[in-house]
């Protein structure tokens, strides 16, 4: 077991479901403790993916944030390589005497920062199995792709979205190093701790974020999401495995070749919305560092006050 590394500042990690209120409260508490927003999302990592990830405007940020913007929606990206991004970022701020507030609702993101994953080198850009499984997602999709996982490793496919492509393709990956992705899921609850870090996590009622995620929805479209993903397709999106696969864009996608309406589109990312939300719930309530919020309400200066409770008195 690798010793915790000493920093001045302990991570401060801010996790929930989308549409939780994260973010903001993210910056509210950098603002305070004059620190920076580390983004541990997946999908905010690509530049031109603004609206549809829900990043906070540049003109709207009051402290510096990282982990936005980092790569092309073409690049290929893992955990293993924002680990090493994100570390980079914990370790820059706290030489400054800064304090880093890790927010992010990918809960793999957020562990492999903090926590002392070791990734194996099938994890790593340029690995040809990979390259291999990810010729037989572009012939034959994300979804039959996730059929065929099913019918070889049942336990693994049950852990994955159909349509999430990085993970199936993982998932092909790790069978062929002789192990599973279930297993490899199975070995997070036992890692240690990386770096010192405390836990807030956001809770709200699930029929009250039902309606943020449905409103929020409706505002990425009046804020103008069919033209960043017109944008994108102009740049090569399409052919970006990975990132066009995101929620929100596929659907997008989908409308503008008429596969269907955009209030169908509307719809089903609604939809793909609230199960992923689901599934941020399932991840995060497995970890017993996290102290819960009621953020039902959203009130962000009484979210501050408990937040700053549940954290205790700065260093």
């Amino acid at each position: 077991m690798t010793a915790v590394r000493t920093l001045r500042h302990p991570v401060i990690c801010v996790v929930g479901p989308t549409s939780s209120g994260k973010s903001a409260l993210a910056q509210a508490l950098a603002e305070r403790r004059g620190g920076a927003v580390l983004s541990a999302d997946s999908m905010q990592i690509y530049r031109g993916m603004d609206i549809g990830t829900g990043k906070i405007p540049a003109g709207e940020r009051t402290v510096p944030h990282f982990g936005l913007d980092i790569a092309p929606p073409g690049q290929p990206f893992s955990a293993a390589l924002f680990q090493r991004y994100g570390r980079e970022v914990v370790e820059s701020l706290d030489e400054r005497g800064a304090p880093c507030i890790l927010c992010g609702g990918t809960g793999f993101y957020v562990r492999a920062v903090v926590d002392d994953y070791d990734f194996p080198a099938g994890e790593q850009r340029g690995n040809a199995v990979r390259d291999s499984y990810r010729a037989l997602v572009e012939e034959k999709g994300a979804e039959e792709a996730w059929r065929e996982l099913e019918k070889t490793d049942p336990e693994s496919a049950a852990l994955i979205h159909p349509n999430d492509s990085k993970r199936v393709i993982r998932a092909f990956e790790l069978l062929f190093e002789g192990t599973s992705y279930a297993r490899q899921h199975e070995k997070l609850a036992g890692i240690q701790p990386y770096y010192p870090a405390c836990f807030v996590g956001l809770a709200v009622e699930p029929g009250v974020l039902r309606e943020r995620i449905d409103r929020r929805v409706d505002s990425m479209l009046e804020q103008g999401l069919v033209a960043e993903v017109k944008d994108l397709l102009n740049e090569g999106f399409r052919e970006s495995l990975t990132a066009a696969q995101a929620i929100g864009y596929k659907e997008i996608v989908a409308a503008l070749d008429g596969r269907m309406s955009l209030e169908e589109a509307a719809e089903q990312i609604k939809a793909s919305t609230h199960r992923y939300a689901k599934r941020q719930r399932t991840w995060f309530r497995k970890d017993e560092r996290i102290r819960w919020i009621d953020a039902t309400h959203g009130d962000l200066k009484r979210l501050v006050r408990e937040a700053e409770n549940a954290l205790g008195p700065q260093r």
